[in-house]
């Protein structure tokens, strides 16, 4: 019997159950393939976690359950997301667990002037927002003691965001980067071991629940400017940055399903995108990593 459940081994599930054991706790990873951090204090569970049943006899004797699964590929969003979500708030509400989602900016849509904080509308326009609002607000409605944090695009080691899949193979080969976003836009980025303990924090915390909070994060900051410190922290020399027109993902969009799901969410990546953590930060002390620090860890 596990006091902490978490569904997904990703950057932020295994974070948060590293967290977790840090602190003498006990804690259950329910993933398909059993994967997860190795710890005697961490049992790894091969299991369908969109499955009720078994998620909910996982659960047994649980405190709270840490939902951090996302699929890797947005085509998969609206076949996958909604049957994680029902099987998690079904064994939080049978086992009387609290329950912890992995949120993002998605259900607030464009914002007039790319700025967020924790009391912002959900006014998305997008499918995939529109599933994150629908999803958070599924949870709000279960009876259940349920809290929200919700974070930006992730730095930090294994965070598998713009640098792995963007600056670091043409670092590497020393290529100019491709990048479908404007290169002088500020933007927030949200140091992936912040959110698990943001995660951890607000879940054991009754005023958190009920409501969104946001990860405090470092200061927006745009891809440009982010790029050089990756080149730094690497010992080599900066790479040439090539933005891609606005149209041509857009365009491909028309034809590749992956291009479509992408480009529906240009919007972040076009404009200033800033998210605001100031209330989460000053109501339950929560510090943020340097950004240089955490650019230091991903590069290593």
């Amino acid at each position: 019997m596990a006091k902490h459940v978490v569904i997904g081994a990703g950057s932020i599930g295994s974070n948060v159950a590293r967290l977790l054991v840090e602190q003498g706790e006990t804690v259950r990873i329910v993933t398909r393939s059993g994967s997860g951090p190795e710890h005697r204090l961490i049992d790894r569970v091969a299991a369908d976690a969109s499955d009720p049943s078994r998620l909910t006899e996982l659960s047994r004797g649980a405190e709270v359950i840490y939902h951090c699964a996302n699929p890797p590929s947005y085509t998969a969003w609206e076949r996958l997301l909604p049957p994680l979500q029902t099987a998690a708030i079904a064994a939080a509400k049978a086992n009387d667990a609290v329950l912890a989602l992995t949120g993002s900016l998605y259900a607030y849509g464009p914002q007039p002037d790319g700025r967020m904080n924790e009391r912002t509308p959900m006014a998305a326009v997008g499918h995939k927002g529109r599933l994150r609002r629908r999803m958070w607000e599924q949870a709000l409605a279960a009876g259940i003691r349920t809290v929200e944090v919700r974070g930006s695009d992730y730095i930090g080691k294994d965070a598998n965001g713009i640098y792995a899949l963007l600056i670091e193979p043409a670092l590497k080969k020393g290529k100019a980067a491709w990048i479908t976003g404007h290169l002088d836009m500020p933007h927030t980025f949200t140091v992936n071991v912040d959110m698990a303990r943001a995660l951890v924090k607000l879940a054991s915390q009754e005023r958190a629940w009920g409501r969104p909070w946001h990860v405090p994060s470092p200061p927006a900051v745009t891809i440009r400017e982010l790029a050089r410190r990756y080149a730094t922290a690497a010992g080599r020399p900066p790479i040439k940055l090539v933005q891609l027109p606005r149209f041509v993902m857009r365009t491909a969009g028309l034809i590749v399903p992956m291009a479509r799901e992408v480009s529906e969410m240009d919007y972040q990546w076009y404009a200033p995108f800033r998210m605001d953590a100031t209330e989460t930060a000053r109501a339950f002390q929560l510090t943020v990593t340097d950004l240089d620090t955490a650019v230091r860890a991903e590069v290593r």
